[in-house]
């Protein structure tokens, strides 16, 4: 039988992951529109991403963060998130590829995602890196952005790919 490169499960994953990009995308641009804020759950064990090793101690397999208040410079590319985060008072650089993504929510419009992190290819250097933060301009900042959020937020409804993956 020949080799089925119809990888559906792939490919509808692969764009579910371009809407959470898009959306991060536009907001560097912009910014927040109205209540709009994101939570965002990824897998802290992956090598290619590159968080302080005390956050690292702290959610050694998996973090939630919040984009919402208290964030600086916010840049996207194609396989990469980097985000500047409050944590404890302390600005500190996050760099997130796509690919360690498991959970992307919109509570304002009750709109989420789960993913499957994918594999890390090992090639990804794993040293923590720190980034001077970049303050966004003209958003205000009352409070700090929680470190921590539940995946599970409260009233997002969330769009699961189980059905369709293989058993």
């Amino acid at each position: 039988m020949a080799e089925d490169f119809l990888r559906y499960e792939e490919m509808v994953e692969t764009a579910l992951r371009d809407v959470v990009r898009r959306s991060l995308a536009l907001v560097a641009e912009r910014g927040l529109p109205g209540a709009h804020h994101f939570y965002i759950t990824f897998r802290t064990d992956r090598p290619d991403v590159l968080i302080p090793t005390r956050l690292r101690q702290q959610y050694p397999k998996e973090m939630t963060i919040v984009v919402q208040h208290q964030f600086w410079g916010l840049e996207v590319d194609r396989e990469t998130l980097r985000i500047t985060l409050s944590f404890n008072n302390q600005q500190e650089r996050l760099v997130i590829p796509f690919a360690a993504l498991t959970a992307f929510a919109d509570p304002s419009c009750k709109f989420g995602l789960q993913f499957e992190a994918r594999p890390g290819n090992g090639n990804e250097a794993s040293a923590e890196r720190s980034i001077a933060p970049q303050p966004r301009t003209g958003v205000p900042a009352p409070a700090p952005a929680p470190a921590s959020a539940p995946a599970d937020a409260k009233g997002a409804e969330v769009v699961t790919l189980d059905a369709f993956r293989k058993k």
